[in-house]
């Protein structure tokens, strides 16, 4: 599945994305995003988000960028099944970030994004539970 094959603007929202964030163009990912959009990574409180209401706005996302995804390894996703429904998609995957010290962390993840009559992410959900992360060789 990729960009040529997306039925819908959030699906193709939806598969850019995660290929902007692997190609570390930070500026071409955050012009995805409506000025008013959420991120939700992961829904709920983590440790990147203490309080569970996501990072609102694109400089909060911006920062969000540069102290998660900038600082986090390299990231390749592979996905599993996609369904897009009016202007959400839906997606399965499975994230692998690889550290600095060449460990691969797999991590199984859902991915809700929604997006306005221009196209523009307004909220991207991802359901992941961090607290499952599994390490590999």
């Amino acid at each position: 599945m990729n960009v040529n094959t997306a039925r819908s603007p959030a699906q193709k929202a939806s598969f850019v994305s995660p290929q902007l964030v692997k190609e570390r163009k930070r500026d071409e990912w955050l012009a995805l995003f409506a000025d008013d959009a959420v991120v939700e990574d992961p829904v709920g409180p983590s440790l990147f988000d203490p309080t569970g209401k996501g990072h609102r706005g694109k400089a909060a996302i911006g920062r969000f960028y540069d102290t998660i995804i900038a600082v986090g390894g390299t990231f390749d996703f592979t996905m599993q099944a996609s369904y897009p429904c009016g202007d959400e998609c839906a997606n399965v995957w499975v994230g692998r970030m690889t550290g600095a010290d060449g460990k691969v962390t797999e991590t199984p993840m859902v991915t809700i994004y929604k997006v306005n009559s221009e196209g523009r992410i307004v909220s991207l959900r991802a359901f992941w539970d961090s607290s499952r992360l599994q390490p590999k060789a």
